[in-house]
Formats: structure tokens, sequence, C-alpha cells
């Protein structure tokens, strides 16, 4: 496998099955559009545009990719479509952001102060307390000790959720019900962690509507309130976007990116859907690196993400 042996090959063949649909939809029609031509024309470059665009890459990287394509057809001799496949997927890997040095490829936390801090934000529906649960889950298969907070008190069911996770996993979750402030149960989570030596926290917030501007301010306070205890907090800001709903998600992104410093994503729901292109489109439109993606149902289908072995799995037969 080359550069990408530190994938196992139970996690890759989980990959390429996770993008199962989007690459046989991406594939087919770039290979129906390449047939019976010896050059990439302008005709072939205005069907790859269409393909792309469809399948939820977004028209702002879409126009990046055809420019990056055009640029090298003129450098580069263009003999088939196995050099062209070669070539998308080079100029798309470049495309996306390196996620941040200190995060490994794995669920291995940098060395900072402990507890490591991940506040976990996106609207209601795109699986973001399940995204908690599997990543609580990998960290405590690392040897982490974690701590949850249920900070989602908008709705009953959700602190009732993560609990259940909680139990699932075996790990605490600090809540204090439904209405209670958001921002209290973040400090108590935090302050906690800090108490038990724990490595990990993970902060789950409301499925906030990304129009409603005085609930977005909430994540702002929440951010202060848990800073009021340790400096540097949270290390992460995890947008969860489903990556099922094409350009919904960007949508999202767009609004949340606004309001908090989200410095990474997770796409969830990639193995029910045809529009994995989203997760180029949204991490290169947005600058933000991608750090997770869900493959499937089960606890071990949260990966890290890794640009390279995705671009390789979605464009690999």
């Amino acid at each position: 496998m080359g550069l990408f042996n530190f994938f196992s090959k139970e996690k890759k063949a989980k990959l390429d099955q996770g993008l199962e649909k989007t690459k046989t939809s991406l594939l087919s029609r770039i290979g129906k559009a390449l047939a019976g031509r010896s050059t990439v024309d302008d005709d072939f470059l205005d069907e790859l545009e269409e393909i792309l665009v469809s399948s939820d890459v977004g028209i702002n990287t879409t126009l990046k990719i055809i420019e990056r394509i055009q640029d090298r057809v003129s450098r580069d001799k263009y003999l088939g479509e196995a050099e062209l496949n070669t070539l998308l997927r080079e100029e798309i890997t470049a495309l996306l952001p390196e996620p941040e040095a200190h995060l490994s490829q794995d669920f291995n936390l940098p060395e900072v102060k402990r507890p490591y801090v991940i506040m976990v934000v996106g609207v209601n529906g795109v699986g973001k307390t399940t995204t908690i649960g599997k990543m609580a889950y990998q960290y405590k298969q690392k040897g982490y000790k974690v701590v949850l907070g249920a900070a989602d008190t908008f709705r009953a069911a959700a602190v009732d959720q993560l609990k259940i996770w909680g139990t699932r996993v075996g790990v605490p979750v600090i809540e204090k019900g439904m209405n209670a402030d958001p921002a209290a149960v973040a400090f108590e989570a935090v302050k906690e962690a800090i108490d038990q030596n724990a490595d990990v926290c993970i902060i789950d917030t409301a499925g906030r509507l990304h129009n409603k501007v005085n609930l977005m301010n909430e994540l702002s306070k929440i951010k202060r309130v848990m800073q009021k205890l340790t400096d540097g907090v949270p290390h992460e800001v995890l947008l969860v976007l489903d990556a099922s709903t094409g350009q919904n998600a960007f949508e999202q992104a767009k609004q949340f990116t606004a309001a908090t410093e989200v410095n990474a994503l997770a796409l969830t729901k990639l193995d029910g859907t045809a529009k994995g292109g989203v997760v180029i489109g949204v991490s290169e439109q947005f600058k933000t690196p991608v750090r997770y993606i869900g493959v499937g149902e089960a606890m071990e289908d949260l990966q890290v993400f890794n640009k390279h072995e995705f671009i390789d799995s979605l464009f690999s037969n």
C-alpha cells in the first residue's frame, strides 16, 4: 500500500465499502465521458465539471479542479483514462487542507495539557451524538480516560442518548438534565475531567439551527466559561455534517464557521450516499481539515480522515 500502509487492511476495506456508492457513480460517469476520446478537450472538461458538481463537490471547488486539470494537460501529454485518473487524484489531494501538525493519523492525542477538550457542534440529525459516542469508544480503546459532557440541554432525548452511549462505551457522562445552562454543564464536565486526571473531554452541544444567531451566541459563551478552568480550550471545535445532505452541508458549514472557530470537520453517513464529493468541497472551500469520517454503523466505523487514502479509495476500481 506504499504511502498508505499505516491503514490496516480492515479499515481500508471499510473505507472502500463506505465510499462504494460515490465511487461507482463518479468513476462510471467519468469513464463514459472519456469513452472514445484521445485527448482532454473542452467538451470533456465540460462533462467533468457537470459530474463533479452533481457529486456535490461544489461549484467553486469544481472550477478550481478543472483549472488545475487544464493546466496539467497543457504541460503533460494525456495518454488515457488511467492517466487522467492519476491526474485527478493528485490535483484534488493537493487542494485539500492538511490537518494541524500536532494531530496524528490515528486516535492518539497530541502533547498538550490534559484534558484535551473537544467541543462538538452541528444541527440536529447529522449524527452528532453518535459521533461523540464513537469517538469516546476509539479514545478509550487507545487507553485514554474519557469524560463526556451533555451540554445539549434543549432536548431531553439528547441527554439520554449521550448517557446511553456513555454506558455502552463505559465512560462517565456529566449532565444536569433538560433546560440546564449548557455553559454550566460544559464547565462541570471540564472540571470533572481535570479532577479525574482524564485525558480527553468531549462536550456535546445543542443541535442548533444554523440560522438562529442567538443560539449560535451560546457557543461562544460555552467556550468562555470553559476557559475559566484552563487556558486554550477547546482544542478542537468539531463541526459534524451529514454527507448525505449534499449542498445543505455547505450552508451549515458556512453558518457555523462564521459563528464559531471551527477547526475540524466530521462527515457522517458516507456509506449511505453517492454524495461523498461533499467531503472534498466543504473541506477545500472552508479551508478546514476533515478530522473524522463515518463509514458505517459500528463503533469501529468512525475513522480518522486521511486525504491521501480517501482520494485513493474514491478513484480506485
